[in-house]
């Protein structure tokens, strides 16, 4: 269900017409018109069309930040970055991500470092004592071996991460609600009126929604979804476009 649709419905819900809804809100019947067919374009810009929302939202009886979130995701456009842009205006060249050295070649560089400067000292050494040719083999051989066991990553088997799903007790309730045939909007809060999940879920997408108490759903489109209280399936809440309150308790 789009915008524009949702506004029509909760206006009818609230048993009012276009003309009592603009004396209400003092938003003209022609731009009412236009905004509940999804255009938006004459509201004078997108902090105009956020106030006409939150008008409209607390005229008809229903939560704001649902129209809010639907303005959100279907009119307005994510903003670029501001290295996108610049790139787009052959301001900078584009940016690239630095290239990760491998371990092997840090631990290569490191010996033949060491091997060098082994190798450097027992040639001036050499050079005053008149040192014979085989300490360098056995010089030479040993900061090798000891910049691979100083460089090279420990054989040792890291502790695995183990991930602990918290179950609920007796007293508690968990609601899995799963958009399996169709997108929604979705409004979920506890039994303390805190937000839970307030915008549009995408087909194919879940929430999941565990409190001691209570769990309540504003559901937009119930014949779209599928919903789970404590691993048990409810069935059927609602069809297509249909909006559904629901409220699942611990007992």
């Amino acid at each position: 269900m789009s915008l524009g649709a949702l506004i029509t419905k909760s206006r009818t819900d609230a048993r009012l017409s276009i003309e009592d809804l603009a004396k209400l809100t003092n938003i003209p019947s022609t731009l009412l018109r236009d905004m509940e067919n999804d255009n938006f374009a004459k509201c004078g810009g997108e902090t105009y069309a956020r106030g006409h929302l939150r008008n409209i939202a607390a005229k008809v009886g229903i939560d704001q930040r649902i129209f809010l979130d639907l303005f959100e995701s279907e009119v307005t456009s994510p903003a670029k970055p501001i290295r996108d842009l610049l790139n787009e205006n052959n301001v900078t060249m584009p940016y690239q991500e630095p290239k990760r050295i491998s371990w092997k070649i840090l631990a290569a560089g490191s010996a033949a470092a060491l091997i060098l400067f082994a190798g450097a000292q027992i040639f001036f050494l050499d050079s005053e004592n008149g040192a014979e040719s085989d300490v360098i083999t056995t010089v030479s051989a040993a900061p090798s071996e000891t910049a691979a066991e100083s460089v090279a990553p420990s054989t040792a088997a890291s502790p695995e991460t183990t991930i602990t799903s918290t179950a609920v007790g007796p007293a508690g309730v968990n609601v899995d609600l799963v958009a399996s045939r169709a997108a929604t909007w979705l409004f979920a809060t506890n039994q303390d009126g805190k937000v839970l999940f307030s915008g549009m879920l995408r087909m194919g997408y879940s929430k999941n929604f565990i409190q001691p108490e209570q769990v309540n759903l504003r559901v937009g489109n119930a014949g779209g979804v599928d919903i789970s209280v404590n691993g048990e399936n409810v069935g059927s809440i609602g069809a297509n476009d249909e909006v559904v309150n629901l409220t699942y308790n611990a007992d």
